[in-house]
């Protein structure tokens, strides 16, 4: 059957370009500012939070509103982090949706 060797080449030419976005992607930063600068997330476009920096005077604030905007911020900057994720993934899948993949 030649058409099944040529499609488990092609399987693998598309895990190897796969692979080396998951790199790229681990390099990548977004940086996701809320509360009005008062909190700044950075994740990788592994949807890896890589940093968070508080303002001192939104530490002053209620620590339930603190809690819950620091929550929301993170949130936020997963999503973005996810779509970009998805976004490159469509572009080697060719928007195929593989389950386990990215």
């Amino acid at each position: 059957m030649p058409g099944v060797g040529k499609l488990l080449k092609q399987a693998q030419k598309m895990q190897k370009k796969m692979e080396a976005l998951q790199e790229e992607l681990a390099l990548r930063e977004i940086e996701i500012s809320s509360g009005g600068g008062a909190i700044k997330i950075k994740v990788n476009g592994q949807q890896e939070v890589m940093a968070i920096a508080l303002d001192d005077e939104f530490l002053k604030e209620d620590k339930e509103f603190v809690e819950e905007t620091i929550l929301n911020a993170i949130q936020e900057a997963l999503a973005k982090a996810k779509e970009m994720n998805d976004e490159e993934m469509g572009k080697i899948t060719g928007g195929l949706n593989f389950p386990g993949l990215g």
